[in-house]
């Protein structure tokens, strides 16, 4: 009788096979079926470390341990929260979310990654991620991680810059996806494929000899790992020169102002944004009289702050005040002990902390 050779494992059941032994299982978001807590980790680690969204999770858990709790939180005390994580409308957005979980949804997330994209903040791979964790749905995700990990097994080098690419890659990934036993396959191979590319197949230098799928890994075997996933269209960053009125009164207090809910810092608190040095000093000019002495106006050091797409060049005058400044928008002195727990943009802070 012929030999009987048994199938080699498809790359779902490698991958779920490796997870077992190697990937990651001391995060604490991991091990868990609660929506909440997978998703609430979901939109925290986007364009964000492991390492920096620890400290942040377990402080958002302390204040707003369950949906409801979040829901029924004042915006402000959120971002407060937030303050320091980056990427804004991802606080506005967790926020909302979890408003319309309570009043469309009854306060259960929706089981499938179709019902999770309908609520907002919630792109394709975060409601494929909460899907296939929670719920054991046959969705494929696609963070950064994962697109490098399967571009480079399977030698994908179509550029995914270019949608129809992209698009090529998500029905590839959704092909690749476990057949059996899905209700501990999925979970598993979703955190697999994410450990995969989060501790061995690394944007630099990555840790090939150890790899589960070495031996059919297409990028290896041409010897290019690091060419791969190919993206040609390059961001267009820019610059902007931001004016800023540092104004404080005898009490050591700051003038702030809540920033509207739309465009630079959204819904955020900050001290004056002026467009142009000519606005900031016809403001300053409306102050003079409040000014607490003739020498209580000094220019600060311009410093330069990074966003993603934009550079912001922040030019400031800090100016000490009798009374509140008049002609600005709407806003109140806040002691140290008070803005330190506001929602501030990264850089302002940075200016209250070493300028006050």
């Amino acid at each position: 009788m012929p030999k009987v050779v048994s199938a080699a494992p498809s790359f779902a059941e490698t991958m779920v096979a490796w997870q077992k032994v190697h990937g990651r299982h001391h995060l604490p978001w991991q091990n868990t079926q609660d929506p909440y807590r997978v998703w609430l980790s979901e939109i925290m680690l986007q364009q964000t470390q492991v390492s920096t969204v620890l400290a942040y999770y377990a402080k958002f858990l302390e204040h707003f341990p369950n949906v409801a709790a979040l829901a029924d939180a004042p915006q402000d005390k959120v971002m407060g929260l937030w303050s320091g994580l980056g990427y804004y409308s991802r606080a506005r957005n967790l926020h909302k979310c979890a408003q319309e979980v309570m009043s469309r949804f009854g306060g259960e997330f929706p089981r499938t990654a179709q019902e999770l994209m309908t609520l907002p903040g919630i792109g394709r791979s975060t409601a494929a991620a909460v899907a296939s964790f929670c719920f054991s749905e046959r969705v494929a995700i696609m963070d950064g991680n994962v697109k490098r990990v399967l571009t480079r097994v399977w030698g994908f080098d179509a550029d995914l810059s270019v949608a129809k690419n992209e698009r090529t890659l998500w029905q590839m990934a959704e092909a690749a996806l476990p057949v059996d036993q899905l209700k501990t396959a999925m979970p598993r191979y979703s955190q697999a494929i994410m450990d995969l590319g989060a501790t061995l197949c690394l944007p630099r230098k990555p840790q090939c000899s150890q790899c589960p799928v070495l031996l059919t890994c297409k990028a290896h075997a041409q010897g290019a790992a690091e060419k791969f996933p190919v993206k040609t269209r390059k961001i267009k960053r820019s610059s902007e020169i931001l004016w800023l009125l540092l104004a404080h009164n005898s009490k050591g207090e700051v003038w702030l102002e809540k920033r509207p809910a739309t465009g630079i810092w959204a819904s955020l608190y900050s001290v004056p944004v002026f467009q142009s040095e000519e606005l900031l000093m016809k403001s300053l000019g409306a102050q003079r009289m409040s000014f607490t002495s003739p020498a209580s106006m000094a220019v600060l050091p311009v410093f330069k702050h990074v966003l993603t797409h934009k550079d912001l060049h922040c030019h400031t005058v800090k100016v000490s005040l009798k009374r509140a400044p008049s002609g600005l928008a709407a806003g109140g002195w806040w002691a140290e002990k008070e803005w330190t727990v506001l929602g501030l943009p990264t850089p302002i802070r940075h200016l209250l902390s070493s300028s006050l």
